[in-house]
């Protein structure tokens, strides 16, 4: 007797809503927080990533079990973009907008070649490297929410004690419950530290419920226009071949766990398909882009339930939860500093998420190929430094996967006209 329900099975009516409601939870966390970091109407990116999962599932004709959520690659090339001289955040989506044709160019080109050329424009050292400065460079912003660098906390209306407080209890909370907690609780300690965090909030008196109470409970989400510009696509564009290598990794452990090859069928290439798909619509409606979550893998690691339905109806309940006022406003309600302390646990995984490709992906140090290419990518991209291409500027992520690119090609090209094999293979 089998103990899983598959991937195209259809779950009993009693079971579907508790089900679905774990999907949820794990998602929510950080699916809103990355709109709550950029300024967004949280209420837009769960609409657009529910109706962006149920268009992924349905061009992947029901084979593959992913929830897209709110990226975090995102982040630091939006804020860049944001404070950017005459950019705002609709120039931001114009960049989703291309971000998503180029998966979706990404997807017909991984149907006809499969994804080796991945390793030759960015092998471990890069891509570990890049995702590593990710993290890194979005610590400053972590620890300034927190209260703890800093005096944005003099704009919060609390103490200094108060912000620091409040961002450290919520930290702790987080970093217990990722250590301790076990079963469905285990993936969803993000959400346990924010919600704890919000709740010293109120006892502190820091924190009202005025703005909940005054809010209809029945609300159309906040969509946001687009703008085009050059300067923005291109500050975006870096985060192309990190998401690109996530949603390969993602599919390769879904394919793991349900115990087929979801890369060859339904295919790698209707997986990107579906997600170059759902980022142009963001990008039109004003949503967070969005990404294959991780979180949601692990609920179907812990129960077994692998069923499309399933997430489906995570996907609706989110769709139903962005027309409600009352949850927006609870949501912008949240204090800085407990976002803030969530945070510099968030931002440090990210991090820690490229030094970790390095070790599973053994990458040899005693190569100088591998050590030139991880020193230089991680400098350039936490240094602060920036380039001036026209009207275009490259910085952090940006200049750190240009980089990454110039310097891997070049490597490639010594290999193969046989200049350089000594040295860099040493």
């Amino acid at each position: 007797m089998k103990d899983f329900i598959d991937v195209n099975e259809k779950v009993p009516a009693s079971r579907m809503l508790p089900l679905s409601l774990q999907h949820l939870f794990a998602m929510f966390g950080s699916t809103v927080l990355v709109p709550y970091l950029l300024h967004v109407d949280a209420s837009i990116a769960l609409f657009m990533n529910g109706i962006g999962t149920i268009l992924y599932l349905y061009i992947c004709k029901g084979g593959i079990p992913a929830y897209l959520g709110s990226s975090f690659a995102f982040i630091a090339p939006v804020l860049s973009v944001m404070n950017a001289p005459g950019l705002s955040y609709e120039a931001a989506q114009g960049g989703f907008i291309v971000f998503g044709f180029c998966f979706i160019i990404l997807a017909f080109i991984v149907k006809e070649v499969g994804v080796k050329w991945i390793d030759v424009l960015f092998p471990p050292a890069a891509m570990g490297s890049i995702i590593a400065v990710i993290g890194l460079e979005l610590a400053p912003v972590a620890m300034s929410m927190a209260g703890i660098v800093g005096d944005q906390w003099q704009t919060l209306g609390m103490t200094h004690t108060q912000a620091v407080t409040l961002s450290v209890f919520s930290l702790l909370v987080t970093i217990l419950g990722t250590v301790l907690f076990r079963g469905f609780f285990a993936v969803i300690p993000v959400l346990i530290g924010v919600v704890s965090g919000y709740i010293l909030a109120f006892i502190m008196g820091v924190a009202s419920m005025d703005a909940v109470v005054a809010a209809p409970w029945l609300s159309a989400p906040h969509f946001y226009k687009p703008t085009f510009d050059i300067n923005a696509i291109l500050m975006i564009l870096p985060a192309l071949f990190v998401v690109f290598a996530e949603h390969v990794g993602h599919v390769a452990v879904t394919s793991n766990i349900v115990g087929r090859d979801l890369i060859a069928n339904p295919g790698l290439h209707r997986s990107l398909l579906g997600d170059g798909i759902a980022n142009i619509l963001s990008g039109f409606f004003g949503a967070t882009p969005n990404t294959t979550y991780g979180e949601n893998i692990g609920v179907m690691a812990i129960t077994r339930v692998y069923s499309v339905w399933v997430i489906g109806g995570a996907a609706v309940l989110a769709i139903i939860f962005s027309f409600c006022g009352k949850i927006s406003a609870l949501i912008h309600g949240i204090p800085v500093p407990v976002m803030g302390g969530v945070s510099i646990l968030l931002f440090g995984i990210i991090a820690a998420s490229g030094l970790r490709m390095f070790v599973e992906r053994k990458v040899d140090y005693t190569k100088t190929s591998n050590l030139i290419l991880t020193s230089v990518i991680m400098v350039t991209g936490l240094s602060g430094a920036s380039l001036n291409v026209g009207p275009v500027e490259l910085k952090g992520m940006g200049l750190a996967t240009v980089v990454a690119i110039v310097i891997s090609l070049s490597f490639a090209v010594f290999r193969k006209t046989g200049l350089g094999n000594s040295a860099l293979s040493k």
